[in-house]
């Protein structure tokens, strides 16, 4: 068991798939813990989505929930593409291809909560890193929130 009061934004630079430097995000998971008292299968991410910035069409292989905390969003998930704010709550099966964009002028809030420390990304859109223009998606990549 952790409170945790506190973490590191780091910008989203460093994935050619989805290159974002003006928006910043964190992974947070309960440390672990030699006598085993930790949770070990959900990890929260964190992120400020700069005005103008998206969150590429993409899929896990685990459910997601997503929780806008401030701001204006349009959300797509699967068929269904609506404006929320703050508040508002999404449930993402797995499998289902889901993205967001901040549409408003401020900050978009958000928070996400996954039923793992390992979160697998398959993008079907992307936000190319500089000199990744016109490149495919990556194959499907993993997080690992545990990892450093």
């Amino acid at each position: 068991m952790a409170i945790i009061d506190s973490y590191a934004y780091e910008p989203m630079v460093g994935d050619p798939d989805d290159h974002r430097p003006n928006t910043t995000w964190s992974l947070v998971v309960d440390p672990e813990r030699a006598d085993g008292g930790y949770v070990r299968g959900l990890t929260v991410l964190w992120e400020r989505c700069a005005a103008g910035d998206r969150i590429p069409l993409h899929t896990h292989n685990i459910d997601e929930v997503i929780i806008i905390d401030d701001g204006d969003a349009e959300v797509t998930v699967g068929d269904e593409r609506r404006r929320l704010g703050a508040g508002a709550v999404v449930f993402v099966p797995a499998g289902t291809p889901h993205g967001n964009r901040n549409a408003g002028t401020g900050v978009l809030s958000l928070h996400a909560i996954f039923g793992s420390p390992q979160i697998d990304i398959t993008y079907i859109e992307r936000n190319p890193a500089p000199g990744t223009e016109g490149e495919a998606p990556q194959p499907p990549s993993v997080y690992d929130a545990r990892q450093p």
